[in-house]
């Protein structure tokens, strides 16, 4: 066990390099602020309106839009796109509408764009199986970056135990990133929550993506729970969770392994709260990347609290590219517990995952007030934390508090270069 030896000996490595100062007014503010502040979540229990045995009774007052209606064969085999965007037009269209995907039954279908703005009270009801088309050179290539988008909603419910699969073993194949010789190309995203607010999703499983599984972006007040995401470990870019300029987000009790980043948080992002996160496999939980091509990259206010990762090649991450711009500001990660985890506390202003090498630049996305406190488990790698801050853009107020972690032999180390905090 490393416990308190572990502890000082990284202050004692910062104090060395002249870049903690004593504990000072400021700090203490700041240490009080990123204890006590929260993201609040929505009050639960309007979802318990749209369990299923209420809306399959005429009294119930709710509009059930069946798919199977409009002609949907659910075989697997047939095309069921026409079916679905019958359905949808018609659910969208008539307050307390509950539009149905029924259980036992696997429905193929292809690229679709589901637009709103719908009436109210909408219920997305997905019991069966909807599976994508498998083959890559088929696609529409209207749709590149898409297969299932839901754009313009508003107090809308995605819910059932049903499965979102894309079919994404052939796409995987074609990327780069197993076979340099094959060109870098985008993949779909397997489902899409766009330009919405108001949206809850739960119970289901999305598995398979063509590359990311679940992007929520440009949105507000979206709450995910028991949501399950599979894709295998070696599968290229299938991000579990990926959220881009979108506020007030919740994701709980949900269970992620994938090929990529577990969660992914990125540009224009704030107020993210995670709570009861399962990641593995994967690459951990990571804000970024940010600052590529020079661009500005903005995250703040992000929270997660209580979360088990296994055998991830990264745990709590952030990484961003230099010559960016922008800030990483008041992020708390507690009580994460890790198994043999490579990187397990990792801050990188130097990440770099493009096709030619990066150019060494002064300019760097701000990184400041960041906490983490009891982080405990295991580690694969020499060095459990690793802060690679730039010298132009330090990294300040970073905050450890009961960091435990251990290596097989029981050996590890810290590395930090620019980096400003205390325990």
């Amino acid at each position: 066990m490393m416990d308190k030896l572990f502890i000082l000996s990284l202050i004692g490595i910062l104090m060395v390099s002249g870049v903690v100062a004593k504990m000072v007014y400021t700090d203490l503010d700041i240490l009080e602020k990123l204890e006590n502040f929260d993201i609040p979540e929505d009050d639960d229990d309007d979802t318990k309106l749209f369990d299923l045995p209420s809306f399959t009774s005429r009294s119930s007052g709710k509009n059930l839009v069946n798919v199977d209606t409009f002609g949907a064969a659910g075989d697997g085999v047939s095309d069921d796109t026409q079916a679905f965007v019958s359905a949808w037009n018609k659910a969208c269209g008539m307050p307390k509408s509950v539009l149905l995907v029924p259980q036992g039954r696997t429905y193929l279908v292809n690229a679709t764009k589901f637009n709103g703005p719908c009436e109210t009270k909408l219920v997305i009801q997905i019991d069966g199986k909807i599976v994508a088309p498998d083959e890559p050179s088929n696609w529409d290539p209207k749709f590149q970056r898409i297969w299932l988008e839901f754009s313009k909603l508003k107090g809308v419910v995605f819910q059932g135990n049903g499965v979102i699969d894309g079919s994404g073993s052939k796409w995987w194949a074609a990327s780069c990133k197993k076979n340099k010789s094959n060109p870098c190309k985008s993949a779909p995203t397997a489902l899409t929550i766009e330009s919405s607010s108001g949206v809850k999703v739960t119970g289901l499983t999305i598995q398979n993506s063509q590359q990311m599984n679940f992007i929520i972006a440009r949105s507000n007040s979206v709450r995910v729970s028991n949501v399950m995401v599979s894709s295998p470990g070696d599968s290229p870019n299938t991000d579990g969770i990926h959220i881009t300029g979108s506020t007030n987000v919740v994701l709980q009790d949900c269970k992620i392994g994938t090929g990529d980043d577990c969660v992914s948080i990125v540009n224009a992002s704030s107020n993210i709260k995670m709570k009861k996160i399962y990641c593995g496999p994967g690459h951990g939980i990571s804000i970024g990347s940010l600052g590529n091509n020079n661009s500005t990259g903005i995250v703040t206010n992000v929270v997660l609290d209580t979360a088990f990762l296994k055998e991830t090649t990264n745990g709590l991450r952030i990484k961003t590219y230099q010559g960016g711009s922008g800030y990483v500001q008041d992020v708390r990660f507690t009580n994460v517990q890790m198994q043999d985890v490579s990187n397990p506390i990792l801050i990188d202003q130097f990440y770099c995952d493009n096709p030619t090498s990066c150019q060494n630049q002064t300019s760097a996305v701000k990184i400041s007030q960041i906490m983490y406190r009891n982080i405990t488990g295991t580690t694969k790698s020499e060095k459990a934390i690793k802060f690679a801050c730039s010298d132009s853009v330090p990294c300040s107020h970073i905050v450890l508090n009961n960091v435990n972690l251990e290596g097989r032999d029981g050996q590890v180390e810290a590395y930090c270069n620019s980096a400003e905090g205390f325990g």
